[in-house]
């Protein structure tokens, strides 16, 4: 059995069972099915957009532009541009990964990257203004200013390592 029939099988499998859940009242299955509708409702209004404007990034900013800005020549400024870019993307990992993707085919190197994704989950401007307002904006600043620097100490580091073992991405990713 390939890869995709398995994945579709669960899939479906995975539907029987809420199915089966709101049925019979299995109360543990009621409540996942409440879940998941909530989260697939949720990924139904953020991804399509986000998809979009990910297409036209691709289209509208040329190899160019993001070699000079996340590539390896562009010093320190890199990071500051990938945190930056991380903190206005909305959706979380499920947009940054694409984001990423398209960033590296364009030309960034992997010390962006790592920082744009892992900043992506640290600095999200909604996040962190939710964050403050309910635990305070001392935390939140003392929060950030110590992870991010820990985050481009750490970018930097796998870059070297990437760079030093010749990596590359799969061309079909």
């Amino acid at each position: 059995m390939d890869k995709h029939k398995r994945d579709y099988g669960i899939f479906v499998g995975f539907l029987l069972f809420l199915l089966v859940s709101q049925l019979i009242d299995f109360e543990r299955g009621m409540v996942i099915t409440d879940n998941f509708i909530i989260f697939a409702r949720d990924m139904l209004l953020i991804l399509p957009p986000a998809f979009i404007i990910i297409g036209l990034f691709e289209v509208w900013v040329n190899r160019e532009k993001i070699e000079n800005s996340f590539g390896s020549a562009s010093g320190g400024r890199r990071h500051i541009y990938a945190i930056l870019l991380a903190a206005t993307t909305v959706g979380g990992t499920f947009v940054a990964f694409p984001v990423a993707n398209s960033l590296y085919h364009k030309g960034a190197d992997y010390s962006s990257i790592f920082t744009y994704i892992t900043a992506a989950s640290l600095v999200m401007i909604p996040m962190s203004i939710m964050e403050a307002s309910i635990i305070g904006l001392e935390f939140t600043l003392l929060r950030i200013g110590l992870s991010l620097p820990l985050v481009v100490i750490s970018s930097i580091l796998l870059n070297k390592l990437f760079t030093r073992m010749e990596y590359r991405l799969p061309a079909d990713v």
